[in-house]
């Protein structure tokens, strides 16, 4: 699978990543047995980038994905987490936690302190079960931005300069905070969630500009919009960033499926190829809860999508005309490493 390296650091990623929310029991419950064979499926498949944070499942995703990595060539993957939220153990009493399927035995502590931030890589360290993590995010900062950036951002930095940490930047949904990060401070990646999709592309007026100028590259999370580009006919109710998608927005899919179908193109396919078109787009990164799910992607993200299909979403008005095409990446730094299929 090809891969691109990240910013100006010496981190590559392979352009589909695995998303580990959906390991954490993200909208429902998920066993050991099925994540640990979607995990087995993405690596043979040759998905080498695989993403987490403590905040998935209150260590749930974290744990899982360190069952597959710890077999695996250190030098053969790819992994990156997050700080912001620390997890303090707690009696469960019966509960379940207030944000993934999981019993509640964690509640979590924001915190993006220079302390919060390496004991939250300590713990990350010791629920994975690696001695490293290649790339660390501030996450979910928006409410906390100030304090992210002028405590957070120099511990991160920190942890680059000791080697530590391979390359460093935060994962968010409000591209406006991010171009204040990429243009303030030394990142070298940033994690944009449901930003520059099919149907949104609000990354394009400021935050992708603002990477391309300060050589920081982007991956494209959450390109489904949380499910509604995720099949290829959305029904009624499809949700749309956690909440059911409006009349009118289902209508503008399906206007896209139209066009997409023409071109012997699903949405999925279209939605996962569109991100990768960017040139500052590294990668994108797909939340996958089963074997099934990872091959149905991978799938997705091989099929041939005509350059046709740009065109004519732009002339349907469906299509931002400031989005670049294929011809855009043509000199993208983009590379492929073999020597991982021989390392894992």
């Amino acid at each position: 699978m090809r891969t691109s390296r990240l910013g100006r650091s010496t981190v590559e990623v392979t352009r589909l990543g695995f998303g580990g929310g959906p390991l954490g029991g993200l909208f429902a419950p998920l066993d050991d047995d099925t994540a640990a064979e979607a995990l087995a499926t993405a690596w043979n498949a040759g998905i080498r980038y695989f993403d987490t944070s403590p905040h998935y499942g209150i260590g749930h995703s974290e744990r899982r994905i360190g069952e597959l990595l710890r077999t695996k060539t250190r030098a053969a993957f790819t992994l990156s987490t997050k700080v912001g939220r620390l997890l303090v153990p707690q009696d469960p009493a019966g509960r379940v936690d207030e944000s993934f399927e999981v019993p509640a035995t964690h509640r979590r502590v924001w915190d993006f302190s220079r302390d919060g931030v390496r004991r939250s890589v300590e713990d990350s360290l010791a629920r994975i079960g690696v001695d490293r993590i290649d790339v660390l995010f501030l996450h979910d900062a928006e409410q906390h931005f100030e304090t992210a950036l002028r405590d957070g951002y120099p511990a991160l930095a920190e942890l680059r300069a000791e080697g530590l940490v391979g390359a460093i930047g935060a994962g968010m949904y409000d591209p406006a905070k991010l171009t204040r990060l990429v243009r303030d401070a030394d990142v070298d990646v940033v994690m944009l969630s449901g930003r520059y999709t099919l149907l949104d592309h609000s990354a394009l007026d400021d935050l992708l500009p603002a990477c391309a100028e300060r050589g920081v590259s982007v991956l494209a999370a959450s390109i489904f919009n949380s499910g509604l580009l995720a099949t290829p006919r959305p029904a009624a109710g499809a949700p749309y960033d956690y909440a059911p998608a409006s009349p009118e927005l289902l209508r503008r899919v399906h206007r896209i499926a139209d066009v997409c179908e023409a071109h012997g193109v699903t949405l999925p396919q279209a939605a996962m190829a569109f991100p990768l078109l960017h040139p500052v787009v590294a990668g994108i990164v797909v939340g996958m809860r089963s074997a099934d799910e990872v091959r149905a992607d991978i799938e997705s993200y091989e099929a041939d999508v005509p350059s046709g299909l740009w065109a004519d979403l732009r002339g349907a008005g469906l299509l931002d005309p400031r989005a670049p095409g294929p011809a855009a990446t043509a000199h993208a730094p983009v590379v492929q490493r073999e020597e991982w299929e021989k390392k894992g």
